[in-house]
């Protein structure tokens, strides 16, 4: 396994690099099921611009998409940097069962990237951060989740 960890995650780093030389930001993932690539993808914020575009949320995005499914489970992500918030996110939404990274977030923070602080304002309570979050009630507030859950279509995600 270590064998493969180490070439799965040379991969992501070289991905990265060569984002970097081609005017993208310096991040990229691969995605593995049973040893073999499912899909791979760099940072392309700036080439799309989507502030969502994350290379781990694009290599997400490619394996749901070749395998047909929402759950990754079995799946390992193989990232050049700690998954920002974002993107830890998607992993655990994506049902990923297991990451493996190389720079970490004091890293990506050296180099001008936010991550450190996203960290920070996640553990903040909603109305007192830096962008301040308010809950609002209304009648109709919750009442999608009651019939979320008696559709006939519903399916745990």
């Amino acid at each position: 396994m270590e064998e493969q960890d180490n070439n799965m995650l040379s991969r992501a780093i070289s991905l990265a690099r060569e984002n970097v030389r081609n005017g993208g930001g310096p991040f990229g993932a691969v995605i593995t099921r049973d040893g073999v690539i499912v899909a791979e993808a760099v940072n392309q914020v700036i080439a799309t611009p989507d502030p969502t575009a994350h290379a781990e949320v694009q290599a997400i995005r490619l394996a749901a998409k070749e395998l047909e499914t929402f759950d990754l489970t079995g799946c390992t992500l193989y990232s050049s940097c700690e998954p920002c918030p974002m993107c830890l996110g998607a992993v655990y939404w994506a049902r990923i069962s297991r990451v493996v990274y190389a720079s970490d977030r004091s890293d990506a923070d050296g180099a001008g990237f936010r991550d450190a602080q996203l960290y920070h304002e996640m553990a903040v309570e909603p109305a007192q951060r830096s962008i301040p979050f308010e809950k609002m009630s209304l009648p109709d507030a919750g009442k999608e989740f009651d019939e979320w859950l008696h559709s006939a279509g519903k399916i745990d995600y």
